[in-house]
């Protein structure tokens, strides 16, 4: 057993793979175009089926369309000849997946959805099966063999057909003109999803709204900048944003001017500071903070009136960051 090169096995199950899947290149043809419009033009959705380890593929065949735009419920091939059969419905499209294409299920479930109007995709290994025989359109998904040492175990046949769902959603996703806004659509719980449609507004609101004017004393400032607890103030002049002051422009005071008693918060702001739009996503307003090197970013309206201050931690707090 210690004489087995298993990197060498690895390799050669991954190279496998990837010769199965480049493969399939040479099987894109009309019949996969004629797929797609199939499944875009449907009434109904589309039911993938399947049995064994298809029956995995096509799970994630169905999750991968769902959250793309194309509506598809999954239906285990054992199950549907035992009463599932209730879920198909005449105006749906059937997506069956199948290395072999002539089990016992499908040999039964063919002839139903023919029977009942639906048209059937067939996502196959085998070409001269029944179920390539009798599909409206044939999906080759044939492989030369097996990666498992025995060419027993679905292990190229399956990453094969697992390709070929990918190939056929990401194309759907091009018909349907499916946006990353439509993809935030589906996924408001995730990063992707937050990244996609959390709006600076979304987040500033909670915060307090720091503001001295530029005569205020320093002492004034340093109580807005704790009070407020965001490390920043607004420097206001006839209702408009001229500076900012952070605590790290105190602490440089300081150090400065052991004794800024004297000193007014015209003295030590930072004229002009960067100001954001509350419409802007929270990803971008992220971005302008590390590449200005900055935590926070004053919110205004499109008539640059200041509304709040949104901090990096309210990103982060999202899990944006």
């Amino acid at each position: 057993m210690n004489n087995i090169d298993f990197k060498t096995i690895a390799k050669q199950v991954l190279q496998s793979e990837a010769e199965a899947i480049l493969r399939l290149q040479d099987f894109i043809n009309d019949d996969f175009v004629k797929a797609l419009h199939l499944i875009k033009d449907a009434p109904g959705r589309l039911i993938v089926t399947g049995i064994g380890k298809s029956a995995i593929v096509g799970q994630k065949i169905v999750a991968t369309l769902n959250s793309t735009g194309t509506p598809a419920i999954f239906m285990h091939a054992a199950e549907a000849i035992h009463g599932d059969l209730g879920i198909i419905q005449p105006e749906d499209v059937v997506l069956c997946i199948s290395k072999s294409g002539n089990t016992p299920e499908i040999s039964v479930l063919v002839p139903f959805f023919k029977r009942q109007g639906n048209r059937c995709i067939a996502m196959v290994g085998n070409i001269n099966s029944f179920l390539a025989k009798e599909a409206d359109v044939v999906l080759n998904c044939s492989v030369e063999r097996e990666a498992c040492p025995n060419n027993l175990a679905p292990t190229c046949s399956s990453t094969a057909q697992l390709a070929m769902g990918d190939a056929l959603a990401s194309c759907l996703i091009e018909l349907r003109g499916f946006t990353p806004e439509d993809f935030a659509k589906f996924h408001p719980g995730g990063i992707i999803g937050k990244r996609l449609y959390i709006k600076v507004k979304d987040l500033y609101k909670f915060n307090e709204i720091p503001m001295v004017s530029p005569t205020a004393p320093m002492p004034e400032v340093i109580l807005e900048i704790s009070g407020k607890r965001l490390g920043v103030t607004a420097v206001m002049e006839y209702g408009k944003i001229v500076g900012a002051i952070t605590d790290g422009d105190l602490r440089r005071m300081l150090q400065k001017n052991p004794d800024y008693t004297h000193l007014l918060a015209k003295d030590v702001m930072t004229p002009h500071p960067k100001t954001i739009s509350e419409e802007i996503l929270a990803v971008e307003a992220l971005e302008i903070m590390k590449t200005k090197n900055i935590t926070n970013l004053f919110v205004v309206d499109n008539l640059d009136r200041y509304l709040g201050v949104l901090h990096i931690h309210d990103i982060i707090k999202e899990g944006i960051a």
